[in-house]
């Protein structure tokens, strides 16, 4: 099996593709396939991971439950007055 072949063509105009071609630059001659291997698969690994505690946070914000208490705490008597009036005159 032929192994596959990659080209990296950096826009040097632009600001990250002339980032990331420094950065490639400073790697050592016969460690940058390796480099490119760890900088894909890390940047893989931290979205799952990201997408993974976003689900893990939104499930356990659902999972607290709202006192009444806590609501009215929220929004002051005053203001529910105030709203309830705009309600009754119509």
């Amino acid at each position: 099996m032929n192994r596959p072949i990659f080209m990296f063509r950096p826009n040097l105009r632009s600001p990250e593709h002339r980032k990331a071609w420094e950065i490639l630059q400073n790697v050592p001659e016969g460690q940058k396939n390796a480099f490119l291997v760890r900088a894909i698969l890390e940047t893989v690994h931290k979205e799952e991971l990201e997408h993974l505690l976003r689900r893990v946070i939104r499930e356990e914000i659902q999972a607290v439950p709202v006192s009444a208490a806590s609501r009215e705490d929220a929004i002051p008597q005053e203001m529910m007055g105030f709203l309830d009036s705009l309600l009754t005159e119509g």
